[in-house]
C-alpha cells in the first residue's frame, strides 16, 4: 500500500496515559497521528482510577488533618464533617479539567481524535463504529493502548452490580453515597486506598487479603507497617483471609470470611471487589490479523513493544505486564521512537517506581530484601524512621520509615522502599540511582537538604554502610 493512501502514519487505539502520550510524542516527531478512543480521553487512569481516587484521598486527608489540628495548636470551633456531594463534585471537576487538557494538547499537536470502537479489518485497516455508523481508517502503523477494565470475581452467592451493593473500583470513584459498612476484598493498592477513603468518611471497613500481609508485591516491612496504620484509623485488617461466600440480606450482604481455621460472618451494606482486571482485547479481530494473545492480554515479541505483526505495537495494561500508568506512558514513548526512527530501543523495567497513596503513602523501587536474597546477593539493609527528624516533627507527619537494600560486595543500591508522608514524591532519588547503577556511598555523599523528609533517605543510606549519625 502506497504511503499516500494512508490516512495516518500512526494510529493509536486508546487515549489513556499510554495512548495519549504516545500520540503526542509521535506528532512531535512529525507523524500524522490519529487517536481512536471508545469513551473518554484519559482512559481508566484519569476517569476511574489514579486521578479521581487521589482526589478523594486528598479530601479525606484534609478532613483528618482538620480533625487533628489541635495537636499543632490550631483551635477548631464547631463540628468538622465532610460534604460528600461537594467532595465528589470537586473530584469530577478535576477529572474534566484534565480531560479537557488532553483535548487541548491534541489540538495543539494536530492529532485527529476519532470516537468509537476500533476493530481491525487487516493489519493496515481499522473500522471504527459509533452509534451504528462505521468509519474506515488506513494507517501505516498502530499502537495498541486499549488498557484494562475491572472484572467481577466469582464469589459463591455474590451476584449483581452496583445497585445490589456489589462495587468495583469504578463504582467506588462514582459512589452515590457513603455506606455504613463495607467489606473490601483485596489488600493491594486499590483495596488499601479505598479502605483509607471510606474509613475516613465514616464507613466501618473490613479489609480482606488472602496473602499474609497487605500490598504483597512490596517489601514485607512496608505491608506490615501499612497494616498498623490502617488499623489505627479504624480499618479492620484481615490478612491471610479469604472471602468464602456471600448471602444476600435485606440491607446488604452477609459475608463468610475464613482466616486459618477461624470462620466468621460479617454483615455489610457494600462489598467492594478491589482485585481483578482484564485486558481490553475483545471484539477487535486481533488474532485474525496475526497478533498473539495470552491469558493476560496482547503478547509483545520483545521489550521494543512490537507485537508479532511488525507494524503493530502494544503498550500498557493491554500487554498484561506491569499495570501502572507511568509504565504505559514510558512504553508509549519508546514504541513511537522505534516506529518512526527505526530504532530497536528496549524498555528497562529494573527501576519502575511503585506507589500507593494511602496516608501514610508507600513507595518502592528495585529489589525487595527478599528478592535480593533470592537472587544470591550478599545483602545489607539500612533503615531510618522519619520520627527522629525535625521536618517530620514540625509537620506532624512522623509515621513511617525509609529502607534501602544494598549489595555488600560492591556497595551498589539494589532497592529503596519507603512509607511515610510525601514518599511518592521522594522515591525518584532511588529511581535515578538504580538507572545509573549508583553505589550507596555515592548517594550518601550527595548533600540532602535540612530540614526535609529526605534526610531519612540519607540516614538509611548511612545505616546500610554502618555509620548512621542519628542511630541510638
Amino acid at each position: 500500500m502506497a504511503t499516500e493512501n494512508f490516512d495516518a502514519d500512526v494510529v493509536v487505539i486508546g487515549a489513556g496515559p499510554g495512548g495519549y502520550v504516545a500520540a503526542i510524542r509521535a506528532a512531535q516527531l512529525g507523524a500524522r497521528v490519529t487517536v481512536v478512543e471508545k469513551e473518554f480521553l484519559g482512559g481508566t487512569c484519569l476517569n476511574w482510577g489514579c486521578i479521581p481516587s487521589k482526589a478523594m484521598i486528598g479530601s479525606v486527608e484534609r478532613l483528618h488533618d482538620v480533625k487533628h489540628a489541635s495537636a499543632l495548636g490550631v483551635k477548631i470551633s464547631g463540628e468538622v464533617s465532610m460534604d460528600f456531594e461537594a467532595m465528589m463534585k470537586r473530584k469530577q471537576k478535576i477529572v474534566e479539567t484534565q480531560r479537557g487538557g488532553i483535548a487541548a494538547l491534541f489540538r495543539k499537536n494536530k492529532i485527529s481524535h476519532v470516537e468509537g470502537f476500533a476493530k481491525f479489518k487487516d493489519a493496515n485497516t481499522l473500522e471504527v463504529t459509533k452509534e451504528g455508523e462505521t468509519k474506515t481508517i488506513k494507517a501505516k502503523n498502530f499502537v495498541l493502548a486499549m488498557g484494562s477494565s475491572v472484572i467481577y470475581l466469582k464469589i459463591p452467592g455474590l451476584e449483581g452490580g452496583r445497585e445490589d451493593g456489589v462495587w468495583t473500583s469504578d463504582d467506588a470513584v462514582t459512589a452515590p453515597y457513603v455506606p455504613k459498612r463495607m467489606l473490601i476484598l483485596g489488600g493491594g493498592a486499590v483495596g488499601v486506598e479505598f479502605s483509607y477513603v471510606f474509613s475516613g468518611l465514616g464507613t466501618e471497613v473490613t479489609l480482606v487479603e488472602l496473602m499474609p500481609r497487605l500490598i504483597p508485591m512490596f517489601d514485607e516491612e512496608l505491608g506490615a507497617e501499612l497494616g498498623k496504620s490502617l488499623t489505627k484509623v479504624g480499618v479492620k485488617v484481615k490478612t491471610g483471609s479469604g472471602l468464602e461466600k456471600c448471602e444476600k440480606t435485606a440491607g446488604g450482604w452477609k459475608c463468610t470470611v475464613k482466616t486459618g481455621d477461624k470462620i466468621e460472618e460479617i454483615e455489610v451494606d457494600v462489598v467492594l471487589l478491589g482485585v481483578g482486571r482484564k485486558a481490553n482485547t475483545e471484539g477487535m479481530n486481533l488474532e485474525e490479523i496475526g497478533l498473539k494473545l495470552h491469558k493476560r492480554g496482547v503478547e509483545v515479541a520483545d521489550d521494543t513493544m512490537v507485537t508479532h505483526v511488525p507494524n503493530i505495537y502494544a503498550i500498557g495494561d493491554v500487554t498484561g505486564r506491569i499495570q501502572l500508568a507511568h509504565v504505559a506512558s514510558h512504553e508509549g514513548v519508546i514504541a513511537v521512537h522505534n516506529i518512526l526512527e527505526g530504532k530497536q530501543e528496549k524498555v528497562s523495567y529494573k527501576s519502575v517506581p511503585n506507589c500507593v497513596y494511602t496516608v501514610p503513602e508507600v513507595a518502592s523501587v528495585g529489589l525487595t530484601e527478599a528478592e535480593a536474597k533470592e537472587k544470591g546477593y550478599d545483602v545489607k539493609i539500612g533503615k531510618s524512621r522519619f520520627m527522629i527528624f525535625g521536618k517530620a516533627m514540625a509537620s506532624g507527619h512522623t509515621e513511617g520509615f525509609v529502607k534501602v537494600v544494598m549489595d555488600a560486595k560492591y556497595g551498589e543500591l539494589l532497592g529503596m522502599h519507603m512509607i511515610g508522608s510525601h514518599v511518592t514524591d521522594m522515591i525518584h532519588e532511588g529511581v535515578v540511582a538504580l538507572n545509573l547503577e549508583a553505589t550507596v556511598e555515592s548517594l550518601a555523599l550527595s548533600i540532602h537538604g535540612h530540614p526535609t523528609m529526605a534526610e531519612a533517605v540519607l540516614e538509611a543510606l548511612e545505616d546500610a554502610m554502618g555509620h548512621a549519625i542519628h542511630k541510638m
